[in-house]
């Protein structure tokens, strides 16, 4: 591959860019009018404008993407993820263009992108599922039914969801047909499907997903784990490696799970295989990212590796780079997503950012997308950043954090810094002793 279009924007977009400048490959940026000034826009080889900022116009415009990446003569396209990174059809139209897709086929996306179809083909292959419905629920007397069946609290859920989108938590009969109707027309909006399922809610749960990658050589690897428990509204905000809480027995059969389940969607590529862990260490299927993921920092801080550059190689048809007893971890990696949000209500707040800067220091990373003089505007994700502090252990790493939070300065918009301050001092957090209910338990607490 000489040249990639890279079909996001924003910060993966810059790093996408970085690693194939090490690779000397030339890239090539597509960018809606709201981006114009942003800096992945410059920092691309060439750069083209994509359409206005509504994300249909734009960075979900697929025909217009692969017109300019023809007319671009570029020999593949990496999606990041968002957006088309998980379109099937997209990856599709990639391939019958005859470019390199850097993802996974258009039918393991399909299959996995399905949630109650990757449900089944995870149980068919033997992986641990959260008890729920097979099938997809069409009516609220069938909901019912079957959450009685199951045991009340439960998960409402859309079959094409992703990123905590079109997901309710219902303790009873109450909230259920309370929210049936209304998450089914989220699903529909979001995802083109109005298909729902019910799943039972864990409780005092962890979120905990492995890495893996696939090449068509029929190699398997997995990268370790990460951590995704701190979040809110559903959605990551704080992610680790290694988790602090599982034990090496659990650890291990966790990554031969997640090796099992690529090896059953014949899965080549960068993907991530998301579990729901109970108190007692009983791991369940959640779902699986087809796709490089927002915390894959983490992972290339505790293994040295670019996962990025793994993805060009793998998608060029050549074998992994290491095998398993090759793959090494070492350290303690955090990272925080710095949105910008209003810290207590998760808001969004765009705006023009006035001063963006931090203390450069050994075993501190940031991905950003901004910079000082950037706009936050309320079209797309408000992710300013993605911060990273690597340890030689957990303690360590945390003591990085504290001291860049310190002396971050990010003004002129409103962020949730200040929240990432407090819980890197709590012993909630500190402790590694949390669950996926530790932001909004903390939010009541405080009431």
């Amino acid at each position: 591959m000489q040249k990639i279009l890279i079909a996001n924007r924003g910060e993966i977009a810059l790093r996408i860019i970085r690693t194939c400048r090490e690779l000397g490959i030339k890239t090539v940026a597509v960018y809606s009018d709201a981006d114009k000034d942003l800096p992945f826009v410059k920092e691309a080889d060439s750069a083209f404008r994509i359409g206005e900022p509504p994300v249909q116009k734009s960075y979900l415009n697929a025909d217009e993407i692969l017109r300019i990446a023809k007319a671009e003569n570029v020999d593949g396209i990496h999606p990041g993820y968002g957006f088309l990174s998980e379109n099937a059809e997209f990856a599709r139209k990639v391939r019958d263009a005859g470019l390199i897709f850097i993802g996974p086929s258009p039918d393991t996306i399909e299959k996995m992108g399905d949630k109650i179809v990757a449900r089944t083909t995870m149980d068919l292959a033997g992986v641990p599922v959260v008890p729920g419905s097979e099938l997809g629920v069409t009516t609220l007397d069938e909901a019912i039914e079957l959450a009685a069946e199951i045991g009340y609290p439960v998960m409402l859920k859309a079959s094409g969801g992703g990123g905590g989108i079109g997901m309710v938590l219902c303790e009873n009969e109450q909230a259920l047909a309370k929210n049936f109707d209304s998450t089914r027309g989220r699903a529909k909006t979001y995802f083109g499907t109005d298909e729902v399922f019910i799943e039972k809610y864990i409780k005092n749960a962890r979120h905990v997903e492995v890495q893996v990658f696939g090449d068509s050589h029929g190699n398997y690897v997995h990268l370790f784990e990460r951590d995704c428990s701190i979040q809110r509204r559903h959605q990551k905000v704080i992610e680790e490696a290694p988790s602090p809480f599982l034990k090496e027995e659990a650890r291990q059969k966790m990554y031969e799970t997640a090796v099992k389940a690529a090896k059953a969607v014949d899965y080549v590529n960068a993907g991530t295989v998301e579990f729901i862990v109970d108190e007692n260490e009983n791991y369940y299927f959640l779902e699986m990212n087809t796709r490089l993921q927002v915390e894959h920092p983490v992972t290339e801080s505790i293994t040295g590796l670019d996962l990025v550059k793994w993805q060009i190689l793998v998608a060029r048809g050549e074998k992994l780079p290491l095998m398993q007893g090759e793959i090494q971890k070492k350290g303690w990696a955090i990272e925080f997503r710095l949105y910008a949000e209003d810290p207590v209500r998760f808001l969004p707040s765009p705006g023009k950012i006035s001063e963006f800067s931090w203390l450069e220091s050994n075993g501190v990373r940031v991905d950003s997308g901004y910079e000082s003089g950037s706009v936050v505007t309320p079209f797309y994700d408000p992710m300013v950043a993605k911060c990273i502090v690597t340890g030689k252990t957990r303690d360590e790493a945390i003591r990085l954090g504290q001291e860049f939070f310190a002396a971050l300065k990010l003004e002129g918009i409103k962020s949730n810094a200040p929240l990432f301050a407090e819980v890197l001092q709590e012993e909630g957090f500190q402790s590694g002793n949390y669950t996926t209910a530790y932001l909004s338990e903390r939010k009541l607490a405080s009431k």
